[in-house]
C-alpha cells in the first residue's frame, strides 16, 4: 500500500492547511491524478497521487498537516482507518474553500473570503483562467497593495533601529553538529518532547552566561548593565512575520522545560497569541536559519541586546557555519572568537 505524504512546500512553514480533498474517500485514482489541495503561507498547491488504487483519507479537510506527514493511503483494500478530524484551531475563523462548480475554478478559503469582501464576481474568477484561485491572485486582479503584517512591522522597526544605532561585527565558526543531533534524538526519547538545534544552542549559550557576561549585557550610554540570568530569545517565522519569544532564565531550566516552552511558543506563533512577557526581556538572541541549503546567515543585533547567534542546518558531513553578530561597542573580535570557540566545545562535546 502506498502512502501519500505531504512534501516540503515552503521553507518558512512547519505546518500547512489541508484545504480540500479533490477526490472523495474511497474513490479510485491513477498515478499523477491531483487528489488534494494544500495551502501554505504563500501558495496553494495541488498534490498528485504517487500510485494507482483506492484513495483513503487519513487527515480530514480543514486540518493542519506537517511536511512528510501521511495524509492518505492508496491501495486495493478499502478497509483502512477513518480520517483524523480537523483540529478546531485549524478551522476556527476560516471559511470553507469553494469547490469548482458551474465552470468556476476551485477557490481557496482565504481567496473566497477576499472575493466576498471585495465583490469579486464569478465571471472575474473564470477570466483568470486558473484551476485554483489563491488570495494573491485576487489581490493582483484588483491591484491591491498589501500592508506588512503586524509582526513584520515590528521587525521592520527593530531592523531600522539596529542598523542606525548598533555598529555590528560578525564572526562565524565551523561546528560539527553530528553528535549534537544524535544527543537531541536521545533527549527527545527521554523527555518526550521534541528536541532540536534550537534547544541545543539555547542550553549551550545559557551555559556561557557566567563566563562571558558582556555577551548578555545592555549598553546604556557609556555604562554597561549586566544581567543576572540568561534570557534568550529564539526567532520563529511561520510565514506571517518574525516573532522572538524569550526563554527567561534559560540556564536555570531543564531540557524538558525548555522544550515545552518552545513548543508553546511555536503554537502561539501560528496565531500571534503571545503574552507581552513572552516577547520582552531578551538579552541574547538565537536566530534559526535551518532551511535546507542555507550555509551562512548574518542576523541583525536586536536593540537592547549585544549578540545574535545564527544557527544553520548541518550539511551531509554534519558540519555547519554558526555565526555571531555582535555589538562592537561592547565586544571586540578576540572576545567574540573566545566565546564562539567555547560554544563550539560545548556543542561538540554532546554525545
Amino acid at each position: 500500500m502506498a502512502e501519500l505524504r505531504v512534501p516540503k512546500l515552503n521553507t518558512n512553514d512547519s505546518e500547512y492547511l489541508l484545504v480540500e480533498w479533490l477526490v472523495q474517500d474511497g474513490d479510485s485514482v491513477h498515478e499523477d491524478d491531483l487528489v488534494a489541495l494544500v495551502e501554505t503561507s504563500k501558495a496553494a498547491e495541488e498534490l498528485p497521487a504517487d500510485a494507482t488504487g483506492v484513495l483513503r483519507h487519513r487527515v480530514a479537510a480543514g486540518a493542519w498537516c506537517r511536511p512528510d506527514q501521511v495524509i492518505a493511503t492508496i491501495g486495493g483494500d478499502a478497509a483502512v482507518a477513518r480520517p483524523e478530524p480537523a483540529s478546531p484551531p485549524a478551522a476556527a475563523g476560516r471559511p470553507e474553500p469553494s469547490a469548482a462548480r458551474d465552470g468556476l475554478p476551485l477557490v481557496t478559503a482565504p481567496a473566497q473570503a477576499f472575493a466576498d469582501e471585495h465583490g469579486v464576481t464569478g465571471e472575474q474568477l473564470r477570466e483568470l483562467g486558473l484551476k485554483v484561485v489563491r488570495k494573491a491572485d485576487l489581490e493582483r486582479l484588483l491591484g491591491h497593495v498589501r500592508d506588512l503584517p503586524k509582526a513584520q512591522r515590528a521587525v521592520a522597526r527593530a531592523v531600522e533601529l539596529s542598523h542606525s544605532t548598533i555598529p555590528a561585527a560578525y564572526l562565524a565558526v565551523r561546528m560539527d553538529l553530528a553528535g549534537a543531533i544524535e544527543h537531541a534524538k536521545a533527549e527527545t526519547r527521554t523527555v518526550r518532547r521534541p528536541i532540536g538545534l534550537a534547544e541545543i544552542f539555547v542550553q549551550a549559550v545559557a551555559g556561557l552566561h557566567e563566563r562571558f557576561p558582556l555577551f548578555f549585557a545592555t549598553l546604556e550610554g557609556d555604562r554597561i548593565r549586566l544581567s543576572r540570568t540568561a534570557d534568550i530569545g529564539v526567532t520563529l517565522d511561520l510565514g506571517e512575520g518574525l516573532y522572538v519569544p524569550v526563554l527567561h532564565d534559560a540556564g536555570g531550566r531543564t531540557t524538558k522545560e525548555l522544550a515545552s516552552a518552545l513548543m508553546r511558543h511555536r503554537l502561539a506563533a501560528t496565531t500571534g497569541d503571545f503574552r507581552p512577557s513572552d516577547l520582552s526581556g531578551a538579552n541574547f538572541v538565537v536566530t534559526l536559519h535551518t532551511e535546507g541549503g542555507v550555509v551562512m546567515a548574518i542576523p541583525f543585533v536586536f536593540p537592547g541586546t549585544a549578540c545574535a547567534l545564527a544557527v544553520t542546518a548541518p550539511g551531509q558531513d554534519g558540519g555547519a557555519d554558526i555565526g555571531l553578530a555582535y555589538d562592537h561597542r561592547l565586544i571586540n573580535g578576540r572576545e567574540a572568537a573566545l566565546f564562539m570557540h567555547a560554544l563550539k566545545a560545548a556543542v561538540e562535546g554532546l554525545s
